[in-house]
């Protein structure tokens, strides 16, 4: 299985960033110990600051892996164009969050993205990406005999 995973806008910065609300690990550090969590799959990571950059990712590998987990960072709340990114694309979106939306404030309540994607993981700091990788891992087809 084919995992992607797509890191948005100041993500790049985890471990420095806010270490009260986002921690003080980088994805970098956490990285290989998730791939190591999930020997059998192929976990490839993205990051860009650039919208555009997000959306041509998606479109680029939307048809060919098996999953994509995005944190799309604050374009999660203002980008119309990613929402229909993710709408467009046959590769099944889990949408993830290092902190609890829920808790912050109003305007990152609401995500225009979370209604194009299978779910949603918030709150759980890096962890976060490893639930939505175990999703899609639970999602396989069991086959006795098969290796997947």
């Amino acid at each position: 299985m084919h995992i992607l995973i797509i890191n948005g806008p100041n993500l790049n910065l985890l471990g420095r960033r806010e270490p009260g609300v986002y921690g003080t690990r980088s994805f970098e550090d956490f990285f290989p110990e998730l791939e190591a969590a999930f020997p059998e799959h192929t976990l490839t990571q993205f990051q860009s600051n650039h919208e555009g950059a997000l959306i041509d990712k998606l479109h680029e590998v939307g048809f060919s892996h098996h999953g994509i987990v995005l944190n799309a960072g604050g374009y999660t709340h203002t980008s119309v164009a990613l929402a229909d990114a993710v709408a467009a694309i046959a590769t099944p979106v889990v949408e993830v969050h290092l902190s609890n939306l829920h808790a912050r404030e109003d305007f990152r309540q609401k995500s225009l993205l979370g209604r194009n994607c299978a779910g949603s993981i918030s709150g759980f700091g890096l962890e976060s990406y490893r639930l939505a990788v175990q999703w899609f891992v639970n999602q396989q087809p069991k086959r006795v005999g098969f290796r997947v």
